[in-house]
């Protein structure tokens, strides 16, 4: 009982957090009032001297992105009322290399530095990568240090595409090295296009041409993460105009999930059989920085509610669940590990 306790939480938030994370796949549409819809890949057509937004890098300068999710959810599983906080912070440089002929970048990825922070009832996890992390023994420190360093070859079209991503092997081997027993799990929910949309999240949203006030573009997103289910998101952006120096895009997020099939195989102490979930309140906001080219910050909500329906040792149960999530995102040039 105390396992599950711990284990259905843990492992239904890494599920219902990676969504809004993993960001938009190939595929969005562009429309706007002053002209036909276009393909988000085509920069708009300037209809009288709109504001591009697009990102642009400089060889061999990097630029570092923090991110903080935070997570407030309570659970009824099994009688019991479980209720969990959770924040998580991870700090990622992207290092620009080459640009090969066809105009591809070539870019390094990596994960600078991870603080967490759950509380699951009256237990707490913490871990800092920043600080001594020798004096962790909690369940999950092993798992987060095998995490801090993992790098990865990321490669962008012209239009901030990711086309391809290296590096899935070693990072996947250093995670089972830190927790064999979730080895089946890493690699169904760490497939090449999931770490590709995960890696995209960091440029997806702009539409990488001009815009006018009010116009707006949309992208979707299909999330397979084996054993804990599908998520399809589709996003809206409108852009919305300066805030000060800066541009301003809103965004509108509808996201859906699907459990997984029946014949769906999983090393979980649980298997999802069904679901009955809401989102609400999936709002956002991103401001651009036209003199650096970037993204400056980004913040987002999304609250989730329903039922799922779990079965456990063979036994059928319904699980009540409520999910408040915020995420901030916030770019700078210098490293927030240093500072």
């Amino acid at each position: 009982m105390t396992r599950l306790r711990f284990a259905v939480p843990l492992l239904l938030v890494a599920g219902l957090v990676v969504p809004t994370v993993a960001q938009q796949k190939d595929g969005g549409k562009q429309k706007s009032k002053e002209s036909p819809p276009q393909t988000a890949s085509q920069p708009a057509k300037d209809a009288g001297g709109g504001t591009t937004l697009k990102w642009e890098f400089q060889k061999d300068k990097p630029i570092y992105q923090e991110m903080t999710t935070v997570t407030k959810q309570t659970m009824k599983v099994m009688g019991m009322d479980v209720s969990q906080d959770q924040s998580q912070t991870f700090i990622f440089s992207w290092t620009p290399k080459e640009q090969d002929k066809d105009k591809n970048w070539v870019v390094n990825q990596k994960i600078e530095a991870i603080r967490m922070e759950i509380k699951i009832a009256d237990n707490k996890i913490s871990f800092d990568s920043t600080k001594d992390t020798q004096a962790a023994t909690n369940p999950l420190s092993d798992f987060f240090k095998a995490l801090v360093g993992s790098e990865f070859k990321v490669i962008l079209s012209p239009d901030f595409k990711i086309k391809n991503i290296e590096g899935r092997d070693e990072f996947i081997n250093k995670l089972i090295k830190s927790n064999p027993q979730m080895e089946g799990l890493l690699k169904q929910i760490l497939s090449d296009e999931a770490l590709k949309q995960m890696a995209e999240n960091a440029f997806a949203a702009l539409p990488n041409g001009p815009v006018t006030k009010g116009q707006s573009w949309e992208r979707k997103s299909t999330v397979v993460m084996g054993p804990i289910g599908t998520y399809e998101t589709s996003y809206k952006f409108t852009y919305d105009g300066k805030e000060g120096k800066l541009d301003k895009i809103k965004v509108d997020t509808t996201l859906k999930y699907v459990p997984p099939g029946a014949n769906s195989s999983s090393s979980l102490p649980f298997k999802i059989k069904g679901a009955e979930l809401v989102a609400k309140n999936a709002t956002g906001t991103i401001l651009y920085d036209p003199e650096k080219h970037w993204i400056d910050s980004s913040d987002s909500k999304l609250t989730l509610e329903g039922k799922l329906t779990v079965d456990i040792n063979g036994q059928t149960n319904d699980v009540q669940l409520n999910q408040d999530q915020t995420t901030k995102v916030k770019t700078t040039d210098t490293n927030p590990v240093k500072k």
